[in-house]
């Protein structure tokens, strides 16, 4: 068994949270007054791939309570980045789609973002990258995120 020294020396924990808090700071710097925030990116980043869903299976993957996905997509269709619909084969679900505006502040809000990862991220090479990424995404695959809004912005 490694001793306590051992595994303090590898707690990961305040890396991450340091890490996400430098991140939030920096990308709040490119996208404010008035700019997207983390929620919003989640959201229409899921749209892009996604393409059309209904409203409640969007807020599915968005781990969202169905009260904050209204809020949520009230928000981006007031700024005409989304278009919700009424289903034509069942009126009582709604469809939501990226619009075109919102495909445009998508590509252009992940272009800012690019150049703080780059910043942040500066001392990894291309496949120290690749490798953080796909060790995050099995990371955020093996928790479960309580079904709450703070799961997608703090």
């Amino acid at each position: 068994m490694p001793s306590n020294s051992a595994r303090t020396d590898r707690h990961s924990l305040p890396l991450m949270e340091y890490l996400a808090r430098a991140g939030r700071r920096a990308a709040a710097a490119v996208t404010e007054p008035g700019g997207l925030r983390t929620r919003h990116l989640v959201a229409l980043k899921l749209l892009s791939e996604q393409g059309p869903v209904s409203q409640q299976a969007l807020g599915e993957l968005l781990s969202l309570d169905p009260s904050n996905v209204v809020g949520l997509l009230n928000e981006l269709e007031d700024r005409g980045l989304t278009i919700r619909r009424r289903d034509p084969a069942d009126r009582r679900r709604h469809i939501v789609e990226l619009s075109e505006a919102g495909e445009g502040e998508l590509d252009s809000a992940y272009t800012r973002l690019d150049r703080i990862e780059d910043e942040m991220l500066k001392t990894l090479n291309d496949e120290e990258r690749a490798t953080l990424h796909e060790l995050l995404i099995r990371a955020v695959g093996s928790a479960a995120p309580p079904r709450d809004d703070h799961c997608i912005d703090p």
